[in-house]
């Protein structure tokens, strides 16, 4: 094993009643330090699903996922939800931010989770936010803030930890064309900076041509993106 995520046979079924829906079926995955992957497919064929379970947020039904050599998914629940503020950042579509806390708290709260002060939660999350060109805008609510400031907002929280992995669904999928070139070119360079892994999830085939690699998911498993 090696730094980064290895998800290894991963399978997730869903039952009513007798009926099994089966979303992962042998799924398998490796994903190196540093590295950007794009992951497509088609609206319901598991990409959410699978996001969820490497990112401890859901079980598999059968299979392991790896994060830095460890096996999330054998930890406590406990255990897991402090590997994931420690290692593991998450983006959505939509941006998913406390409207009633400024930016700059927004960032700070997973540090203040883990336990930081209050002053270094906060210096850490106006670093944050001065890399993601938001000086300008510690003190603003999320009411006062355009889309792609709110995404950039969403970004320098999930990356005020200096997780190891990114998990990203349609991060983009929200914006204008020139808002999510923005915000491509952001996640680029916090790549290059902090040496982070990225697991895109998208729709815009255009997004994932410009990752390291690309890969559908098709019937529970992932197989390289055929042009």
């Amino acid at each position: 094993m090696s730094k980064g995520l290895h998800c290894q046979q991963l399978s997730k079924s869903y039952f009513q009643g007798s009926l099994e829906t089966k979303v992962l079926d042998g799924l398998d995955l490796s994903v190196e330090a540093g590295e950007l992957v794009a992951i497509v497919g088609s609206s319901g064929c598991g990409k959410s699903t699978f996001l969820h379970i490497a990112g401890a947020l859901d079980s598999p039904s059968a299979g392991q996922v790896f994060i830095n050599d460890v096996d999330i998914h054998t930890l406590s629940e406990k255990q897991r939800a402090k590997f994931r503020n420690t290692h593991i950042g998450f983006i959505y579509q939509f941006h998913h931010l406390m409207m009633e806390f400024s930016a700059e708290e927004n960032v700070a709260m997973p540090l203040l989770i883990r336990g930081d002060s209050p002053k270094v939660a906060l210096e850490s999350a106006q670093e944050m936010l001065k890399q993601v060109g938001l000086s300008h805008r510690f003190e603003h609510r999320p009411s006062e803030l355009s889309g792609g400031e709110r995404q950039r907002v969403a970004i320098a929280r999930a990356l005020v930890t200096k997780p190891s992995l990114i998990l990203a669904d349609e991060p983009t999928g929200n914006l204008d064309f020139d808002t999510a070139e923005q915000i491509y070119q952001l996640l680029r360079d916090l790549n290059k900076t902090v040496n982070t892994s990225f697991v895109i999830v998208t729709h815009d085939l255009t997004l994932a041509a410009r990752m390291d690699r690309q890969l559908r998911l098709s019937h529970g498993r992932l197989a390289p993106l055929e042009r």
